[in-house]
């Protein structure tokens, strides 16, 4: 059996396992958020500012942020501005995923 050895000697990132077991989860979808748990708080989330630091284009982060939505590990509002307009989209990174909320009964 095949033995690894990994010394982390500074910059490595603490998450939870959950995502990285999951098996409903693609690999993209993995990669993308251990690679979001990692930034910083205060870093540019936008699928533009991730473009810039992964080799996956805008479009292909899009489709990974929506599996990551549907499977509830990303939640996404979109806010308005003072005067009422809708205006930026707020992104809440989970570790944990939050189960889906009911549809309301028509």
């Amino acid at each position: 059996m095949a033995v690894f050895r990994i010394e982390k000697t500074r910059d490595y990132t603490v998450m939870a396992n959950h995502h990285l077991r999951n098996t409903a989860l693609s690999l993209k979808a993995k990669g993308l958020l251990s690679l979001m748990l990692s930034l910083p708080e205060d870093w540019d989330y936008t699928t533009k500012g991730l473009a810039r630091i992964c080799r996956d284009g805008v479009d292909s982060i899009c489709a990974t942020v929506r599996e990551l939505e549907d499977a509830g590990y990303i939640i996404r509002e979109r806010v308005r501005n003072a005067n009422g307009r809708l205006g930026s989209i707020e992104y809440t990174i989970l570790e944990q995923p939050r189960p889906p909320e009911p549809k309301p009964e028509t």
